[in-house]
């Protein structure tokens, strides 16, 4: 039942980490949770919960989404995109690069989301139901994205820097 997720799940934050190439004490720090906690998380004793697997997905800079999936927390919706995969697999660009590409591809496809649904609600005013199109996501998990979501109020993407 729920005892092979618990594994999986760390199974997947500890492949996350790897090829994110920080070690266990490194996103330990970054996310905020004790050093043999996460360790017992990717070891498949412990469950975490939402708010620490959020806490882990900021630390590995990826979606909260995929580890609520991994976690059997939220059905995925949709496939895995196969360009994220291809990101996420490119050993040439940083770890901060991926991200950028990441959140630069999401926003397009956010974009186009409220463009699909605008021109929907103009064709069909007022429907009580819509079977073609997929559910909005709830509100919890877009307020879980809104962190890795770097546009500006006119929705173009913008780049943080940090300067030393």
């Amino acid at each position: 039942m729920a005892l092979p997720k618990v594994g999986s799940i760390g199974e997947y934050i500890r492949e996350q980490r790897q090829q994110a190439k920080i070690s266990l004490r490194q996103l330990a720090a970054a996310a905020g949770v004790s050093n043999p906690y996460l360790s017992q998380i990717e070891r498949g004793l412990r469950k975490p919960s939402a708010e620490i697997l959020n806490q882990i997905a900021k630390g590995l800079h990826i979606s909260s989404q995929a580890l609520y999936v991994q976690a059997g927390l939220i059905e995925d919706r949709e496939p895995p995109s196969d360009v994220i995969t291809a990101i996420r697999s490119d050993s040439l660009i940083t770890e901060r690069q991926r991200q950028v590409l990441i959140d630069i591809y999401e926003s397009f496809r956010k974009e186009n989301r409220a463009e699909d649904e605008q021109t929907s609600q103009n064709a069909h005013p007022q429907h009580g139901s819509d079977t073609d199109d997929e559910p909005p996501l709830p509100e919890e998990f877009l307020a879980a994205l809104e962190p890795f979501a770097a546009t500006s109020n006119n929705g173009t993407v913008t780049q943080e820097t940090k300067e030393g």
